[in-house]
């Protein structure tokens, strides 16, 4: 049977019922880990000049945007995906490496508006959004990761199966709303060599390719029903080696969002471990770092390929510097939104640090990848001495997870400076009692505190 035959089928049959009570709430903090980043990237200049095209472009009021006011549902998809994705705390998924709620919960957040649906029918529809892009995205990994942004690609797949089960599309539909995501999914990193925009674009447009996916399987419009198989399909362009295995091995007897990760430091999550040991180091044994002679970074090869910049020009540049972010929390004893500015970027301290610093890839590290995002850190001291610290799990891993008072302590240090936003947070934990979601959209639309900054 063709993927997209069993993935449709999947999600046809999948109720809320079906759903144990430790998914619904965990679904619900990824709910509102994913209003901290859109709130908090609302003021940022690349978001201002998507909602100055989408002021021009105009469109049905359907369904709202993060900055309020309404625009057509694809529209808001696409803004609501693209303001989340741009301050680097967005969650993660190890095994896949796509940050779903970019990409699933504004495509789900805009048809669910639109259509009237309930709380349930909102958590369930992300559920199995997460479900399918997280395992198109295992099966890919990691040749696809190296040319394309998996959270772009992949997740148009699972931006589309949230807006179907909104829709409740017949699985016949289904198949032919996966097969024009994947025609559609794209996303190339080649922005990370000049800190471009384009990330901010990749996510918007996958959420909205998504919702495209979607109406139009609803309307008849047919997509290729062996888009990911298929000998010109998904899979065969876009990796050098995949596993269809990961596609439907162990489908319904558990649910991936479980397995989501969540960001404490702004920067890309490949600098994370590290920068988790860093600062323990310092809160726990504090080091002089005028006495620091050498640093080695021993971690994977995917956090070299992506992170490896002795020289960020940039603040965006910065979060994508292992050599800054390792040096950052060394001396600042911290990487949140806050730390990363034109001050530190320029930090004589932290710069000079930064060139001390060797970054090299450890095998057994490497092997474990990328089911442990793993890293170590030696530190030689002026004297001899040296001080070493491993981890396997980064912060904010299943495995190493933040408490319900932590997501809520993000919420709001990622959203004190644009508004409060109680009410939302009570909406968010009582979500799967409402009967329609515009309570939930309420309660961030009508902040009169809510203040975005013209360019």
């Amino acid at each position: 049977m063709e993927l997209s035959r069993i993935i449709a089928d999947f999600v046809v049959r999948t109720k809320y019922e079906d759903l144990p009570d430790e998914v619904v709430e965990f679904t619900k903090h990824c709910i509102l880990d994913y209003f901290a980043s859109a709130i908090a990237g609302s003021n940022e200049a690349p978001i201002q000049m998507l909602r100055e095209l989408i002021d021009e472009l105009g469109g049905h009021e359907q369904a709202t945007l993060i900055t309020g006011g309404k625009t057509s549902v694809a529209q808001a998809a696409f803004f609501n995906g693209a303001t989340s994705h741009i301050v680097e705390l967005d969650d993660i998924h190890k095994a896949s490496i796509i940050h779903a709620a970019t990409v699933v919960i504004p495509a789900a957040l805009a048809l669910a508006e639109w259509k009237n649906r309930s709380g349930k029918d909102l958590i369930l529809a992300i559920v199995l959004g997460y479900e399918v892009c997280y395992r198109i995205g295992e099966a890919v990994t990691s040749s696809h990761y190296y040319y394309w942004h998996n959270t772009a690609t992949c997740g148009t797949f699972g931006a589309t199966v949230a807006a179907s089960k909104l829709l409740n599309l017949s699985a016949n539909q289904i198949v032919h709303a996966l097969g024009s995501a994947g025609t559609q999914a794209a996303g190339l990193w080649e922005f990370i060599e000049d800190g471009a925009m384009s990330k901010q674009l990749h996510p918007g447009k996958a959420a909205m390719n998504g919702v495209y996916s979607a109406l139009l399987a609803e309307k008849g419009f047919t997509g290729a029903s062996k888009i990911l198989e298929g000998r010109r399909g998904f899979f065969e362009a876009m990796s050098e080696a995949y596993d269809l295995n990961k596609v439907t091995e162990g489908l319904g007897a558990g649910f991936k969002i479980m397995e989501n990760s969540f960001k404490v430091h702004a920067s890309c999550r490949h600098t994370h471990h590290v920068m988790d040991i860093a600062i323990d180091l310092m809160e726990n044994e504090p080091l002089n770092i005028q006495d620091i002679e050498k640093i080695k970074v021993e971690t994977y090869k995917v956090a070299l390929d992506i992170t490896d910049n002795m020289d960020p020009q940039s603040i965006y540049a910065a979060k994508f510097s292992i050599q800054f972010c390792t040096a950052l929390a060394l001396v600042k004893k911290s990487g949140g939104l806050d730390d990363f500015n034109e001050e530190t970027l320029n930090n004589p301290e932290i710069r000079n640090l930064m060139n001390k610093i060797e970054v090299i890839v450890e095998p057994t590290i490497n092997q474990s990848y990328p089911h442990q995002w793993g890293a170590k850190l030696e530190i030689d001291l002026i004297g001899g001495n040296r001080i070493t610290k491993v981890t396997s799990f980064p912060k904010g891993d299943p495995e190493n997870p933040l408490t319900k008072q932590e997501y809520v302590k993000k919420f709001i240090k990622l959203t004190e400076k644009i508004g409060v936003f109680d009410d939302l947070t009570e909406s968010i934990n009582s979500l799967e009692t409402v009967s329609t979601i515009k309570i939930l959209v309420e309660s961030y639309t009508a902040k009169k505190n809510l203040v975005i900054h013209k360019r």
